[in-house]
């Protein structure tokens, strides 16, 4: 049985005049209401992986993450229902649980933080730093930043085999490629994947093929996979956390209007490159589902540390 259930993930209708007037159905899978913490692509990126790791009689997860990561807390909740420990490696040498909300939320969860300079978090998919770690925490599964390994992958397939609709265009954030990587090997035959890089220079496709090539052995496959994929790269505002008055207007105007809540650093920038591209008049007479991947905790830092209210 599921630590958490999908079937909250509800695919909500967004009733919108601008779409109306360009024929275009706008729909919203809602990961974000999986769980307050383990929400969106998280869950299905730490599923697979938590069941991989009681499987090898492990008795936590050892991972990584910045001091805002959506992806500790998210471990740090799945590893304590599951009854597993979890230990977080964090990108700051400087910092401490009490830190953030973020930082002190993963403690009170029970995960051990281990606070490392960014220069030695710059290695944490290094081989030997790995070997080290295994060596150090020797009963912990390691599991990549994000979820980003195979097993992540896995579990983003489950996405679209809950979506009931006939679809043309699929729109997601990207990161890692995981989430990406596994709604391309589910996809439609005829649709396509619209991919957000919210990384400013990202080799969208050379990350993607890395991961598909590893996975699937197929490299002929890995190519078809891709030309079924549209790279929209000019919608990072800046890179990575990055944002503009802009944006934060965009998504403060719509969570009022369709009551649906996006973040600054993933699904604002999706949604914002959605209604461009629709203004653009490139998605007319099409059926388009925008993947909600959580990510919803990581406005508290707006809120934190520039007083910005996203959703009300």
């Amino acid at each position: 049985m599921s630590l958490y259930s999908t079937e909250k993930s509800v695919l909500q209708f967004v009733d919108a005049e601008c779409f109306r007037e360009r024929n275009i159905r706008l729909f919203v899978k809602r990961d974000d209401l999986i769980d307050s913490e383990v929400s969106g692509n998280k869950w299905r990126k730490l599923k697979f992986n938590i069941e991989q790791a009681k499987v090898l009689k492990k008795e936590g997860i050892l991972t990584f993450g910045g001091a805002f990561s959506n992806h500790l807390v998210a471990t740090a909740s799945a590893c304590k229902k599951s009854g597993i420990k979890a230990i977080g490696i964090v990108r700051g040498e400087e910092l401490t649980e009490n830190s953030n909300e973020t930082l002190r939320r993963c403690s009170e969860l029970g995960m051990k933080l281990k606070f490392v300079s960014r220069e030695e978090y710059k290695l944490r998919n290094d081989k030997l730093y790995q070997n080290d770690l295994s060596y150090e925490y020797e009963n912990h599964y390691i599991v990549p930043e994000g979820g980003a390994n195979f097993y992540g992958m896995v579990g983003c397939q489950e996405i679209i085999s809950e979506i009931d609709v006939v679809y043309d265009s699929i729109f997601v954030a990207q990161g890692t490629t995981t989430t990406s990587c596994g709604i391309l090997l589910s996809l439609a035959e005829n649709a396509k994947l619209h991919l957000v890089p919210v990384l400013k220079g990202f080799d969208v496709h050379n990350e993607m093929r890395e991961l598909l090539n590893y996975s699937i052995f197929d490299s002929e496959l890995t190519e078809e996979l891709l030309s079924k994929t549209i790279v929209h790269s000019n919608y990072h505002f800046g890179g990575y956390a990055n944002y503009t008055t802009e944006l934060i207007q965009f998504i403060q105007k719509f969570s009022n209007t369709y009551k649906i809540p996006l973040d600054q650093v993933y699904t604002g920038k999706v949604m914002y490159a959605l209604f461009t591209e629709m203004e653009k008049g490139n998605l007319e007479n099409q059926t388009v589902i925008f993947i909600h991947t959580g990510g919803i905790q990581g406005t508290k830092f707006l809120e934190e540390k520039e007083g910005i209210i996203l959703n009300n």
